[in-house]
């Protein structure tokens, strides 16, 4: 994995731009090779009901994913024993920065030039389904015996649109805090913060050891991030379930920006942070502790840094923590061959039952059924994974990725760069997200 990562392997400048993207491709016309969604949860499926093994000839699927970083090897090597143990089935992989992705994979699902079968983050399916590009999946999650037992609620609730699956949940991975295991022990911090107070504790005595900024504030990636955070863990709400309007200018989401404002004011993180460099400065040891995604595992074990890994503290009364998931889909393209959405629902099954396997990449498996094996709990996301009921995702709201990087990031930069107050920046980006939102609704929703 390459230093500058975010989810997977894509640069953090351009997962910034997804949400632009995402609805300019999302918004192509649903025509094209394979069935409606409505067909193919009617026809389609009905006629070809998923028997948990594929009996057809020899078939070749397109799987397109975004495992570009140090999660992608470990992908590929799932994807060699599915094909060893199922030899009807070729996999055709395609491995895409998903800043392109999610640009690509419409509009090449509309010529039956796209992917059969993929692997997509939870915010996106509502957007895809919208539009045509995924289609319903219930038969495949009921003959697998799934149920929202074996997953986290919102994790399972977010592959649901209108009432229909369209998406097997694979994975969460979240923010987490990471420290440097020397410079805390030699600051004298003998625990990782819990709380608001043990952090500023262990901050102050890392500066007068000698850490001038030990912790670095960024004003973008992962800043918005860490504000969904606290925003969650201080009460509050970034934004309806339904889509309708923006809330994460309430009280609680003045609170959450002001902390990370005041981060920098106490002297505790440079005034300028650009994205990224709070990483690069962990890694290099110029700061002690830092917030980012779980998906940094096997960079910093390749580093040699010598760190550990904690949930992030409970700033807010809340010990909650922004997350996403990876899930697995259908796109229509694959319904114009029952046997390649036979074989399509098989590779899908295989994943999901394989998903341990997945936690190499850094990841905490969605299944609970698979996480609370001792190979996951043993492993360096072994805490997240103990608290994956405190993590929190954004609602499956058509477009909302889009709303947000117009929006919600600006106003954190702007606050934490010192452009704009932070209940100035909240209330002038809330306003206009929810103009975002409400023509959303309408175009999405016609």
């Amino acid at each position: 994995m390459s230093q500058l990562v975010t989810p997977d392997g894509v640069s953090r400048r351009r997962f910034l731009t997804l949400g632009g993207t995402v609805a300019a491709g999302a918004l192509l016309s649903a025509c094209g090779g394979g069935k409606s969604a409505g067909d193919a949860a009617n026809g389609s499926q009905a006629r070809s009901t998923f028997s948990g093994t594929y009996n057809g000839p020899a078939i070749t699927l397109s799987y397109w994913n975004g495992f570009t970083g140090g999660d992608g090897p470990f992908m590929k090597k799932m994807v060699a024993q599915f094909m060893k143990e199922n030899p009807k089935i070729t996999i055709a992989s395609n491995t895409v920065e998903w800043a392109q992705y999610y640009q690509r994979v419409p509009a090449a699902v509309q010529a039956g030039k796209g992917p059969d079968v993929g692997a997509m983050h939870l915010d996106q399916l509502a957007t895809n389904a919208a539009r045509n590009v995924i289609v319903p999946i219930d038969d495949l999650s009921s003959s697998l015996g799934l149920t929202a037992d074996d997953f986290p609620k919102e994790v399972w609730d977010a592959g649901i649109y209108k009432g229909k699956r369209y998406g097997i949940p694979l994975d969460v991975h979240s923010l987490a805090m990471y420290y440097n295991t020397d410079q805390f022990s030699q600051a004298g911090v003998t625990e990782p913060p819990k709380d608001d107070a043990s952090l500023q504790a262990a901050l102050a005595k890392l500066k007068s050891a000698g850490i001038q900024n030990p912790f670095w504030m960024p004003s973008r990636w992962p800043a918005h991030l860490m504000f969904l955070s606290l925003l969650w863990q201080y009460g509050g709400q970034p934004y309806d379930p339904d889509g309708a309007k923006a809330t994460f200018d309430s009280d609680q989401g003045v609170k959450a920006l002001t902390w990370m404002v005041d981060v920098i004011k106490k002297g505790y993180s440079p005034t300028n942070v650009a994205q990224d460099s709070q990483y690069v400065g962990f890694k290099n040891k110029k700061l002690a502790t830092t917030w980012d995604g779980i998906w940094q595992i096997n960079d910093l074990n390749a580093s040699g840094l010598p760190y550990a890994l904690t949930p992030l503290p409970n700033i807010g009364g809340q010990p909650l923590a922004w997350a996403n998931s990876h899930h697995f889909y259908i796109t229509k393209q694959a319904t114009g061959d029952d046997n390649k959405l036979n074989a399509s629902k098989t590779f899908i099954d295989w994943m999901s039952k394989h998903s341990a396997e997945w936690a190499g990449a850094g990841m905490v498996p969605a299944r609970k059924s698979v996480r609370e094996t001792a190979k996951v709990q043993d492993a360096k996301q072994g805490p997240i994974a103990a608290q994956i009921d405190n993590l929190r995702f954004l609602p499956p709201v058509p477009g909302l990725g889009d709303v947000q990087a117009q929006t919600l990031e600006i106003a954190v930069a702007d606050a934490v760069l010192g452009k704009q107050q932070p209940a100035d920046a909240l209330h002038a980006a809330a306003s206009k997200a929810t103009k975002l939102m409400e023509a959303n609704k309408k175009k999405f929703e016609a």
